[in-house]
């Protein structure tokens, strides 16, 4: 307890350092997740992407950033072994953010697309089990966690899937695929729209104290979703095409129009990414701030002091901008070839899987979720349009993951005990 009333200031300051870092570190290996299959496909130039997805990571994690936060802070360890020792907690938590955001920064370096919410549950995982032991851990929350990294692959490719073989009956197969592109193209951009619009209303706008019901929230975001893909039937239909041009030359044309649709869905992915995974870094960092001010108490109940949500978004921002490079390559060149509607089929089911775990409050992995929706596009052209070579080393990377944020917080934590002699 001495130490929280006598280093107070410091430990927040120490909190709120190692939290940006652990930001940095999800916008330098995540930023892919939002732009990597934009890149991949040609949609985006890298410059335009990481532009792009400066402002709606920031939105994201500024807007709709508080659900997750506290299912991270509060669900993965019990906090009634630290009652009669906060500082320890305090101390773990710090431990556990400079631990994940090394390895986040050492994954990025290789272009390794690693789960940041692996990294933060292992690195909790790893502290609470030297201090104060494996009765302090979820263990039935950490299971259905992980659960939930196999589920959601599961879940986003199936829905990527579904969505490029809708694409492909809909308009490459048909007689006149630039016809049905100008028809059914709108109303992707319209449900795009809709994935969007949901997660601001429902998760996002509570936090600026607006309050809307379900039937009010639903309507709201049709009426975008429908505007949306008015929009895009104007945009599409001024698009300069020749319509007696051959069937390839036809592909290209739509393969044009979808590059429209991929900034939007990477828009939506930026946003959902920036929603759900500012929490790895803010949750730890605002239990810490809120032992610090309760002079030690652990609250049940923790609030988001004002400046932690544009704390963790400016370091995703810095991250991206950085370091975004090299993972975005990964995803969008490394494990299919991508065209824009390939991209936008994964980008898409992916975004609609994040909005779907983010609004239920479930820490799910962004990385996992679109490289399922990824590895659905490249299966719905058959196994061998796969890098297996690639695949490969993105699950060596995942499976690495939680023991090597849980090993590095431990040796953190065992220095920082020493260094404030706890």
């Amino acid at each position: 307890m001495d130490i929280i009333a006598s280093y107070g200031t410091v430990l927040i300051l120490i909190a709120a350092a190692v939290g940006f870092f652990m930001a940095y570190g999800i916008g330098a290996n995540d930023v892919a997740n939002a732009m990597g299959t934009s890149v991949g496909s040609k949609a985006l130039t890298i410059k335009q992407a990481i532009f792009i997805a400066m402002i709606f990571e920031f939105a994201g994690a500024y807007l709709a950033g508080g659900e997750v936060t506290s299912t991270i802070r509060k669900g993965i360890i019990d906090s009634t072994p630290f009652l009669d020792l906060p500082e320890l907690m305090v101390l773990g938590m710090i431990s556990a953010l400079f631990a994940a955001g090394s390895w986040l920064l050492i994954a990025s370096f290789l272009g390794w697309p690693v789960s940041t919410t692996h990294s933060i549950i292992g690195a909790i995982i790893g502290f609470a089990l030297v201090a104060v032991g494996s009765e302090a851990i979820q263990w039935d929350k950490v299971a259905g966690i992980v659960g939930s990294w196999i589920v959601t692959p599961a879940i986003s490719g199936f829905i990527a899937y579904l969505i490029f073989m809708s694409a492909q009956k809909l308009i490459f197969d048909t007689e006149a695929p630039l016809n049905n592109a100008k028809r059914y193209v709108p109303i992707y951009m319209g449900l795009a729209g809709f994935i969007m619009s949901l997660v601001t209303i429902k998760k996002g706008l509570k936090h600026i104290g607006i309050n809307l019901g379900a039937v009010e929230g639903y309507a709201l975001a049709i009426g975008i979703a429908v505007i949306v893909g008015i929009i895009g039937k104007v945009v599409i239909s001024r698009l300069k095409i020749d319509p007696k041009a051959d069937k390839k030359m036809q592909f290209n044309n739509v393969e044009k129009v979808f590059a429209i649709l991929m900034v939007l869905t990477a828009c939506c992915m930026a946003f959902a990414h920036g929603s759900n995974d500012v929490a790895n870094a803010i949750g730890p960092l605002a239990a810490v701030v809120n032992i610090v001010e309760n002079n030690g108490e652990i609250a049940k109940q923790a609030s988001i002091a004002w400046w932690i949500l544009p704390l963790g978004g400016f370091g995703i921002v810095a991250g991206l901008a950085i370091l975004g490079k090299k993972v975005i390559k990964t995803i969008g060149e490394g494990i299919t070839h991508l065209t824009p509607s390939r991209g936008f089929a994964a980008e898409l089911a992916a975004a609609s899987t994040v909005v779907i775990a983010s609004g239920t409050g479930l820490p799910i992995s962004t990385t996992q979720t679109l490289v399922g929706a990824v590895l659905g596009v490249g299966m719905a052209r058959g196994i061998a349009a796969l890098n297996m070579g690639v695949i490969r080393n993105i699950v060596v990377s995942w499976v690495i993951t939680l023991p090597v944020g849980a090993a590095l917080a431990i040796v953190i934590f065992y220095i920082l005990r020493t260094a404030f002699g706890v």
